[in-house]
């Protein structure tokens, strides 16, 4: 038998919670340790959508990335976004465990998933810990072969969930890039690094316009670069689920799928 306690320590172990940012909250959300648990569901967001999806795959776990009370609440009444999730979540015994920062810090985590699917070798941390080389925020390494902007721009609206927002582009498309540096979720506070760091392209979510304008100029006073890759927040997180969900089946054992739903909150684009 494997137990929701049982899933948090390959969790814990693959994502150490110490790796947390102080103000996040990861773990486990709802449900009971000792539960048994067969199969789980691998998810972006924990929206009643997606609690419906793992019912009906007739899941008793869910693994997000992010979670569900970052932010505090007064009250689980089922009338309320949360207290629907919460409530309907315990009313068919599905339990819910979110790896958060920890997982973007991870050198196993969500800018490694990331890296690799964009065919970035050689990935190491972008902003490494001061105590551990190999973990960190971000990934930053090189493509085998150079290619243009915008056939690297291509690339990642092939390999990424198709979302309202699509593929922002700010340079050259015609330019030759090799270096690339990546981070998951909003990334426009490491926008300095990526340029310290010598990135031909930095690829991430959220780019404000003032930091990311500020940011085109200081390269254009530079060479040009890095260049910029704007993707949705959850679609630059997305490719993470694949890669935990197949570590925790295979340390574990148990049968886990991932979430068909597209969870970014735009819908549509005009």
């Amino acid at each position: 038998m494997t137990s929701v306690a049982d899933v948090l320590d390959a969790l814990d172990s693959r994502f150490p919670p110490d790796l947390a940012e102080d103000w996040d909250v990861n773990g486990l959300t709802v449900g009971r340790p000792e539960a048994e648990v067969t199969r789980a569901l691998f998810a972006v967001d924990p929206t009643l959508a997606v609690v419906e999806e793992a019912i009906e795959a007739g899941c008793d776990l869910i693994v997000t990335h992010h979670p569900l009370l970052l932010r505090g609440v007064t009250t689980v009444n089922a009338g309320t976004p949360k207290g629907a999730v919460i409530q309907t979540l315990i009313e068919n015994g599905v339990a819910l465990i979110n790896a958060h920062t920890n997982a973007d810090h991870a050198g196993t985590g969500v800018a490694e998933a990331l890296a690799e699917v964009l065919g970035v070798d050689g990935a190491l941390p972008l902003v490494p810990l001061k105590d551990d080389a190999e973990q960190g925020t971000g990934r930053i390494g090189r493509l085998d072969a150079p290619i243009t902007l915008l056939e690297f721009a291509q690339r990642a609206a092939a390999v990424l969930p198709a979302t309202a927002h699509g593929v922002r582009v700010a340079g050259e498309l015609d330019a030759s890039v090799q270096t690339i540096a990546v981070v998951g979720g909003a990334g426009d506070s490491f926008l300095g690094a990526a340029a310290a760091a010598g990135a031909d392209v930095y690829l991430t979510s959220d780019l404000r316009h003032h930091p990311a304008s500020d940011a085109r100029e200081a390269a254009l006073l530079a060479g040009g670069r890095p260049f910029l890759v704007d993707v949705a927040h959850y679609a630059s997180e997305w490719t993470w689920l694949a890669a935990a969900a197949e570590y925790l089946g295979d340390a574990t054992g148990l049968d886990t799928i991932v979430s068909t739903l597209i969870t970014d909150p735009w819908t549509a684009r005009f």
